[in-house]
């Protein structure tokens, strides 16, 4: 009887410090992504810099209540549907505003942010007030920091 009981706190110790360095790793898998503006960080591979104005910045919201998302391109307003499911995301179509966008850089980055948004198959959360899309391959197609 010693022996099995000893035997089954040797086999519970490491399975508990597991779980535990789990829980401290800050990612909650049920966090939903409705709520916080999600400020665009990195689309593919390439740094976005934040701009002088915060309402300008390229960034998206998502609101579970209408099952619709919305935000800003850099030059122009959007929005559109998505479904959510796990962490299968898919957006619907992206209606936008056509204002002019002075700057060819930023026009270039809008036209590639809703690209990318378009070909988005799923989301993964990177750490707390971090999420990574990513397409159809699992590649991350943009990553976003929470703006509260």
């Amino acid at each position: 009887m010693r022996l099995a009981r000893r035997l089954a706190l040797t086999l519970a110790l490491p399975l508990a410090a597991v779980s535990l360095a789990a829980c401290g790793s800050g990612i909650n898998l049920d966090e939903p992504i409705e709520g916080p503006s999600w400020r665009l960080v990195l689309l593919g591979d390439q740094p976005v810099a934040p701009g002088d104005d915060p309402a300008r910045n390229p960034q998206l919201q998502f609101d579970r209540s209408s099952g619709r998302m919305s935000g800003s391109g850099g030059c122009n307003r959007m929005s559109g549907s998505y479904t959510r499911s796990a962490s299968q995301l898919k957006l619907g179509q992206i209606a936008a505003t056509k204002m002019a966008c002075g700057d060819p850089a930023r026009n270039t980055l809008e036209t590639q942010f809703f690209q990318a948004l378009q070909a988005t198959a799923s989301y993964r959360l990177q750490g707390p007030g971090r999420m990574a899309l990513l397409d159809g391959t699992g590649r991350t197609v943009a990553v976003f920091e929470a703006v509260r």
